[in-house]
């Protein structure tokens, strides 16, 4: 049976057939013309059924065959990407690199999504929607992105400034007011998170979803206020640094975060759930740096679900954010409003920003979420409340000044409360 074709199976099943249909025609003799009819067509759909069944048994059979002449991954991979493949996902920068072999391929698609479109440079959103061969079978393109948020990546700064190179052809469409859908809902954070970039857009609110978590109702454990702005002094008498050109530093608001996460840990919170953003590399690796020393080693403490830079954590988000922005002497690059609307929309639950607030505050490109970061507490120190654990807390979220409330002074006060 198993070296018989698929015609001579069906020769066999269409033989049978026949022979069901002569076998009822000689026995039905003293028999209803009904009952007889009826079992004829029973045993005809059992062989149909049989011999559809031959049939996709061997379709497979051809299918895989294939990949027995292809040996190589890359090959299997293009024959699947190019007769199989129904939703096939990749990078822009591989839609570029691998051009000319999808269209070797004969490689076609109908439709087009691209995520994170507003940032990605002009050219890398072109070269995909030309990735087939004519004529093109492409017809319709959806572009998602947010222009509010941080451009595409131009290091050339005479391309950047001059030319505008940095504007991504998701945001030209915007410009020149090509049809498209703004959403004007969010149902990431909690209100009062929102509201800090909320500004930036047009009429946007928060689902009713999003208020019935319970997550959402209630405060976060230990913490008075949901999101807040910590003022960070000179730490032994220096605040920012660089130890080499551009590689910004400052190891008090380091050890401030750090003392924090360490806190927070105490309290049971999930170390999956915290992530530790900084505005510059150089602050990243002192962040990561101090957490080897005083958490890596010690499973009370672990390590965050991140330690990374605010410009890499696009597109992500944690339940606990806990910011610093490094500088003390000048802005910096966070003057870049699309710079801020992605450090303040990263949390979910809290926010806790570290800087120099007479810095900050005083920049007016700044001031609509600093000032309801400042709002929350005035006094800029880290608000604290006794006799709480994660898990466990039944406070309100609106509830900001319970009667167990203290301030932290300092960081040397934090690090004392948790060793």
């Amino acid at each position: 049976f198993k070296q018989k074709t698929a015609y001579e199976i069906c020769a066999c099943l269409v033989g049978s057939e026949m022979c069901i249909r002569d076998r009822v025609s000689t026995q039905s003799t003293g028999r209803s013309k009904t009952s007889d009819s009826a079992a004829l067509e029973a045993r005809v759909a059992a062989a149909r059924s049989l011999y559809a069944h031959v049939v996709a048994v061997f379709d497979e059979l051809r299918d895989c065959r294939v990949f027995e002449i292809m040996r190589s991954g890359r090959h299997r991979g293009d024959y699947l990407c190019g007769t199989q493949a129904r939703i096939v996902a990749m990078t822009t920068t591989h839609a570029a690199l691998r051009r000319d072999a999808l269209l070797e391929l004969g490689f076609g698609f109908d439709s087009l999504v691209m995520e994170e479109a507003a940032q990605v440079l002009d050219i890398e959103t072109l070269l995909p929607l030309l990735g087939q061969t004519r004529p093109a079978r492409l017809r319709r393109a959806t572009l998602i992105g947010d222009h509010h948020q941080l451009p595409p990546v131009v290091k050339s700064r005479a391309l950047r400034r001059a030319a505008n190179y940095e504007q991504s052809l998701f945001a030209r469409w915007v410009r020149v007011g090509a049809p498209h859908v703004t959403l004007d809902a969010q149902a990431r954070a909690r209100p009062s998170l929102a509201a800090l970039y909320a500004w930036r857009y047009s009429a946007l609110r928060t689902l009713p979803a999003v208020n019935a978590r319970r997550s959402v109702q209630l405060a976060n454990a230990g913490l008075a206020c949901t999101a807040q702005l910590i003022d960070v002094p000179d730490y032994n008498g220096v605040g920012e640094s660089a130890p080499v050109a551009h590689f910004y530093q400052n190891l008090g608001e380091a050890e401030y975060v750090v003392a924090l996460f360490m806190y927070m840990r105490v309290l049971g919170y999930p170390a999956a759930s915290i992530t530790l953003l900084a505005t510059y590399n150089g602050q990243k690796q002192l962040l990561r740096d101090v957490v080897d020393a005083r958490c890596a080693a010690n499973p009370l403490f672990g390590r965050p679900a991140a330690i990374t830079t605010v410009d890499k954590y696009q597109g992500q988000q944690n339940d606990i954010v806990l910011l610093s922005l490094v500088r003390t002497r000048h802005v910096g690059h966070l003057r870049d409003v699309r710079r801020l609307v992605v450090a303040l929309s990263r949390a979910r639950l809290g926010l806790y920003v570290f800087g120099r607030t007479s810095l900050f505050a005083a920049c007016d490109e700044l001031a609509p979420a600093f000032s309801q970061l400042s709002a929350a507490c005035p006094s800029h120190r880290l608000a604290l409340v006794r006799n709480e654990r994660y898990g466990a807390c039944e406070r309100s979220a609106d509830d900001t000044s319970p009667d167990e409330r203290f301030e932290i002074q300092g960081v040397e006060q934090l690090g004392a409360l948790v060793c």
